[in-house]
């Protein structure tokens, strides 16, 4: 994110991300598909890009 220059401020303010999301994600629980294809779409990256696949 810092790369990009894309805030969790601005995740919220801007792309009306959820703050319960982004503490999700910081805190590397679980989160849908479809959020981190959005949050790839802000971020102009592939889910591979963001996403560890845990066995």
């Amino acid at each position: 994110m810092k790369k990009k220059n894309v805030s969790t401020y601005k995740l919220i303010t801007t792309y009306n991300f959820n703050k319960g999301t982004i503490y999700h994600l910081k805190r590397g629980d679980n989160v849908t598909i479809s959020t981190l294809a959005i949050l790839c779409q802000i971020l102009e990256c592939s889910i591979s890009d963001i996403v560890e696949i845990k066995y």
